[in-house]
């Protein structure tokens, strides 16, 4: 996705789907199988959100996984990244995707999960075409804060390294640093079968 500031300084941004969780919920509830690769509509959650990301146009997309292997979802312009961690929390999967966005020179990250299959491409573009400033911008449904979130480079070291929460905390200490950007979709997750079950 090719973003220019004001400046007309190139940047180059990297699309995010997070899916290292072990989907406890899910399993409890009577889940078959990883949370990850259960299906709406005969495609599963994952790949779902892929394409999603895939067609909003990003440098490139990173799967972060962890619990299931989903190496074998990448491909051109989709890179994989293992979070050994990923018992930690849900920051160590950010710290992984931040990691690689450095390694690589992207100056920004939009974030998102690959359990929530209402999340349009349109919300992924509107979030991540929110530039300069403020550097963190949040998709908005309605009164609710939800995914995905664009984090330039400029917070990345204000980011939880361990935990449960990922930009949520920045978010909610640092609300100069934030710009709400107004989506259309469902912020839904599925945690459990019965939330499957209403997508299908």
């Amino acid at each position: 996705m090719r973003l220019f500031s004001p400046t007309d300084v190139r940047m180059t941004v990297c699309g995010v789907v997070l899916a290292a969780g072990a989907g406890s919920r899910f399993e409890a509830s009577g889940g078959d199988g990883p949370k990850p690769l259960a299906t709406v509509d005969g495609i599963a959650l994952v790949d779902r959100a892929l394409a999603v990301v895939v067609a909003a146009g990003f440098d490139e997309v990173v799967l972060v996984d962890g619990s299931t292997n989903l190496s074998d979802r990448e491909a051109p312009g989709v890179t994989v990244l293992h979070n050994a961690a990923w018992s930690e929390g849900i920051a160590t999967s950010l710290q992984v995707a931040v990691a690689h966005a450095r390694a690589v020179g992207h100056e920004a990250i939009v974030v998102g999960l690959a359990d929530q299959p209402g999340i349009t491409t349109d919300a992924w573009r509107a979030v991540a075409a929110a530039l300069p400033e403020p550097p963190v911008a949040v998709a908005t449904y309605g009164e609710r804060r939800g995914n995905p979130v664009r984090l330039a480079a400029s917070v990345w070291d204000l980011l939880p390294t361990t935990g449960d929460e990922g930009a949520r905390s920045l978010m909610r200490e640092r609300a100069d640093l934030v710009r709400e950007v107004p989506c259309t979709g469902e912020p839904w997750d599925i945690d459990t079968v019965e939330d499957l079950e209403r997508w299908s």
